[in-house]
């Protein structure tokens, strides 16, 4: 579907992507069908290019610089699109669990779960996905890493990672008596990450806002509903993580963690690998020690 690297690739992600070179009145086109998609896209060549403000050549002129033939190969693409997402519920368990009932748990857990990813990845403005990354990646810089109570094994997961990745990565303690010490730690500069999710912890805001006040950046990462630390910070991520289950899920979270750890780790790696590398001399001769 479109020009790409050889994956199939939906026409939104190919817009959002930011790698097409586009016109001024290919970004009027692409605001007009990201505004209601699919369905701008499905209009008559007319009236699509009445809803953006343009000429009718420059839809044909967009859909080819999207890698189409014209604009019936674009209308195609979308309508593929849709018919992908209207998939027949029945066929569904063949993807995930297919020798359980339609509405065993591990089925409807993992629709909602492939839900709030694909929402969320919809979503997320990758230019700000793009900073956060090249903040945590900075050696100049400190980064601190905090979670509430549901989010402080994400917070440990992260800062485990990064600390494998790069130097001055901290992990904010659990107890709360603890933290005004800790918070002495942080400086002007530093990035501190923040795992709020609902119900919220008042605790957590009440900390990112001294450490705002210290000079600190907050990322944060939260859920659809949005913590109040979004007032404070520099960047927020919002993920979609309600699931069919008396608990949120973390999946997506987690898929996001790894995507940060894995960018961080691409653009530092000579670093990185000597890092490891360094690590892995000193479990090496540890055991050597024990045995």
């Amino acid at each position: 579907m479109g020009k790409g690297n050889g994956k199939a690739s939906t026409i939104a992600e190919q817009i959002n992507g930011g790698r097409l070179g586009l016109t001024a009145a290919d970004r009027k086109l692409s605001a007009a069908l990201m505004a209601d998609y699919p369905v701008a896209g499905l209009a008559s060549i007319s009236d699509f290019a009445r809803a953006a403000g343009v000429s009718t050549p420059s839809v044909l002129r967009f859909a080819k610089r999207l890698g189409f033939t014209g604009f019936p190969a674009f209308q195609q693409a979308l309508r593929g699109e849709v018919s992908a997402q209207l998939q027949n519920p029945v066929e569904k368990p063949e993807q995930w669990s297919s020798k359980a009932p339609r509405g065993h748990i591990l089925n409807t857990l993992a629709d909602a779960a492939m839900e709030n990813l694909g929402t969320s990845l919809r979503h997320i403005d990758h230019h700000a996905f793009d900073d956060i990354c090249r903040l945590l990646g900075d050696a100049r810089r400190s980064i601190h890493v905090m979670g509430g109570r549901i989010t402080g094994h994400l917070a440990g997961y992260l800062h485990t990672h990064l600390q494998m990745a790069r130097s001055r990565v901290g992990l904010v303690p659990a107890p709360e008596s603890h933290w005004p010490q800790y918070l002495l730690e942080i400086g002007e500069g530093d990035i501190l990450v923040v795992f709020d999710v609902r119900r919220y912890d008042a605790r957590v805001q009440e900390f990112a806002a001294s450490a705002r006040q210290r000079g600190a950046r907050i990322v944060l990462i939260t859920d659809q509903w949005m913590s109040p630390v979004s007032r404070l910070a520099a960047q927020t991520l919002v993920l979609r993580m309600q699931v069919p289950s008396g608990w949120d899920s973390n999946v997506v979270t987690l898929f996001v963690v790894e995507a940060m750890v894995a960018a961080v780790v691409n653009q530092n790696w000579k670093a990185t690998r000597g890092r490891v590398r360094e690590i892995d001399k000193y479990f090496e001769s540890g055991r050597r020690g024990r045995s």
